[in-house]
């Protein structure tokens, strides 16, 4: 796994995406000698040619981004990444061509442009069916060995099933005695005093570490003889952690969040994530003011009545605070969450739910110091204290101040259930645990490619 903005990514995927900036780039500069031949050194030295290339590849990678081309289950899938990517191709030539009508300085000649398009097709389609092969080689996959059962150790069997890009392959587990994890598929190799020779046999290369209760039972000095021999030991936590961008709730243990690394920020970060909230929040106001406007007098005429709910929200600490949106339903939000055709929802109010705009107001929210722009959504404070009596760990999401988007938004859907809470809180953890300037940066980029795309909204 490799560590950006304060979230994990697999290092394959990291290794497509880089492969294929390198494609882009090599596929324009052929078109570029396939155009001008023995004058192609001139046009890429001296007359920006570089430049415009990269402009091109930027485009081109953030359109693969925003269709999902690195997302985990398309990986594995070749028939959805030539649609996709086909898509790709199409919607580059469209922001392409505003951007050349904009700024002519910066454009590449129709054909270098046309030829370059068809070249990255087919060299991106060719290497994405390699890259499909590869991934299935257990010959490249990293061999794990699970020390420990139950829960955590079966739903790391099931994450690694379902993600070959993270080129892991788990061999199986040592544990006395056994319990869940054989039924969840995972081979049981031995007992705990077998580790040494586990190890050895099945040449593995990394140990996680899933027993519940360790006290009196984790092999501590054998541990620590294979790490100094080479194999890499982990906490299982963390791995789960690290490929799934959520703590493991169903295993966790009061003292990983006070011993493990994270939680806390410090006053200098504190202070540059309350600054970057004002001036992000103040832009948006800023551009979105006549938007926001017409929204309001939309809402007046529809329905009348008031054109923003208020509503007591929890905030940093437990503190109450009053979060406005504009009202989407006849008569005010209620504390029970919209449904799919919610029969409360006005005319108005289905549409600016779905695409999300009636979340504006809380802009003012940003401002007044209630809510970062990035951070854990806060809830009707009923359902909130609901939420607090029923899950444990609930009350750490008050560590921090909320925020009118946030990593759980961005990582799952509408949360109804209170097996969806659990969920969320899971991945509101992470957050905490690892919030960063960085990590905000990442969400609001994904926040974004949702916005556009229209998902979960209701």
């Amino acid at each position: 796994m490799v560590k950006l903005f304060n979230a994990y990514f697999p290092a394959r995927t990291v290794l497509l995406a880089l492969t294929e900036a390198c494609l882009i780039t090599l596929a324009l500069v052929a078109s570029i000698y396939a155009r001008f031949g023995a004058d192609s050194p001139l046009v890429l030295m001296y007359e920006s040619g570089f430049f415009k290339i990269g402009i091109v590849a930027a485009v081109c990678l953030i359109c693969m981004y925003y269709y999902d081309l690195y997302d985990s289950l398309l990986l594995t899938n070749p028939r959805e990444v030539i649609t996709r990517l086909i898509q790709v191709l199409g919607t580059t030539s469209l922001v392409l061509a505003v951007l050349y009508y904009l700024f002519p300085a910066v454009q590449l000649s129709l054909g270098v442009f046309l030829t370059g398009i068809a070249f990255v097709g087919i060299l991106i389609l060719l290497w994405r069916r390699l890259f499909f092969v590869l991934s299935h080689v257990t010959g490249f996959a990293e061999r794990v060995l699970l020390v420990g059962d139950g829960s955590l150790a079966g739903a790391l069997a099931s994450l690694v099933e379902k993600k070959p890009e993270l080129g892991v392959r788990l061999v199986g587990y040592v544990a006395n005695p056994p319990t869940a994890a054989g039924a969840s598929g995972l081979l049981r190799l031995g007992r705990l005093e077998d580790l040494k020779q586990v190890v050895h046999k099945e040449s593995i290369t990394r140990i996680l570490v899933t027993m519940t209760d360790r006290r009196g039972k984790l092999p501590v000095d054998e541990l620590l003889r294979l790490k100094m021999h080479g194999v890499q030991v982990e906490d299982g936590s963390d791995f789960y952690e690290m490929i799934t961008g959520k703590v493991p709730l169903d295993s966790l243990r009061p003292s990983w969040l006070l011993f493990s690394q994270g939680f806390r920020l410090s006053k200098g970060s504190l202070f540059f994530k309350r600054t970057f909230s004002i001036v992000l929040a103040s832009m948006a106001l800023l551009v979105l003011l006549p938007v926001m406007a017409v929204i309001a007098l939309a809402i007046w005429l529809d329905s009348g009545g008031p054109v923003l709910f208020p509503q007591k929200r929890v905030g940093k600490d437990g503190r109450i605070f009053t979060l406005f949106k504009f009202r989407s339903m006849k008569n005010g939000e209620d504390f029970k969450p919209a449904e799919e055709n919610d029969d409360r929802l006005t005319r108005v109010g289905r549409w600016i739910r779905r695409c999300r705009v009636d979340e504006l107001p809380q802009l003012y929210n940003i401002l007044r110091g209630d809510m970062h722009f990035v951070g854990p959504r806060p809830f009707a404070l009923e359902e909130e204290h609901e939420l607090a009596e029923k899950i444990p760990y609930y009350r750490q999401r008050w560590a921090v101040r909320p925020g009118a988007t946030g990593w759980a938004q961005i990582q799952r859907g509408y949360c109804a259930t209170l097996e969806d809470n659990v969920d969320k809180l899971a991945y509101d953890l992470f957050y905490i645990k690892n919030m960063s300037v960085g990590l905000d940066l990442l969400v609001i980029l994904q926040t974004l490619k949702i916005l556009l795309l229209g998902r979960g909204a209701r």
